[in-house]
């Protein structure tokens, strides 16, 4: 079960410690409220020309009548949905987030899953009480990793990306330019790649003996029969060959 514990201070973002499954502890950097804000009002302003766009569609094919109960309910599908599929397709982020430069991921780092991203926004009307915003104001304000009501109920939190893109990035670089490219033995599912990435990430952290004991669990799914690499060595390679199509 992930974990995670807050190391609030006086400054208007602070910095969060995770802990991963494998009991790796590392830094995320809580986006607040105010850039919150702004990226909810940029997906606002999306959300509205949606509606807007699919309105028009409604009147044109039935004759120039729709009524209010179809604007609410279209309305509450866009609010909703057009979260839970930016998430699920964008590793986190709608288009709002994409240009705050923030992410949603669970609380120990990972992406975010359907079953959080899909809790996390249905609690998003409880958050908005009356369009007011403020039970999501005082969630935010009281909490060290300022998470709103749907973050604690979806067990995630929304992170600054581009800091972590840069650092993660350029480390990984580094720590695989060792390991030649590997090819799996059969097609990753979107999760496996991921899976490979995090452990790539989390290898300098683990040691090289912690390392083959998590990847011998993994690794011989995937392995070729002919290769003579250690688990941990071997999922480094297919890691360094996945990279840039995943980061």
């Amino acid at each position: 079960m992930s974990q995670a514990s807050g190391a609030a201070g006086s400054s208007l973002n602070a910095a969060v410690k995770a802990l991963t499954p494998e009991g790796i502890e590392f830094i995320l950097s809580p986006a607040g409220f105010p850039v919150r804000t702004l990226a909810y009002a940029i997906d606002k302003l999306i959300q509205w020309f949606l509606l807007l766009l699919i309105s028009f569609l409604f009147m044109y094919l039935f004759n120039n009548f729709i009524g209010v109960w179809v604007i609410l309910i279209l309305n509450f599908l866009i609010e909703w949905f057009y979260h839970v599929i930016c998430e699920l397709c964008f590793r986190g982020q709608s288009p709002g987030k994409r240009l705050a430069g923030i992410r949603v991921v669970k609380s120990d780092g990972s992406p975010v899953d359907p079953s959080s991203s899909l809790l996390r926004n249905l609690l998003r009307f409880a958050d908005t009480f009356f369009f007011l915003f403020h039970v999501s104001f005082l969630s935010i304000a009281a909490s060290a990793a300022f998470k709103r009501i749907g973050d604690w109920a979806g067990d995630t939190i929304v992170v600054y990306s581009s800091i972590a893109k840069n650092t993660t990035h350029s480390s990984l670089s580094r720590s695989l330019e060792k390991y030649p490219p590997e090819n799996p033995s059969r097609p990753l599912s979107s999760e496996e790649k991921q899976a490979i990435i995090n452990f790539a990430r989390r290898y300098p952290l683990l040691g090289e003996a912690r390392a083959n004991e998590i990847a011998a669990v993994y690794a011989p799914l995937i392995k070729n029969h002919d290769s003579e690499l250690s688990d941990a060595a071997f999922l480094l390679g297919v890691a360094r060959k996945l990279s840039g199509e995943t980061l």
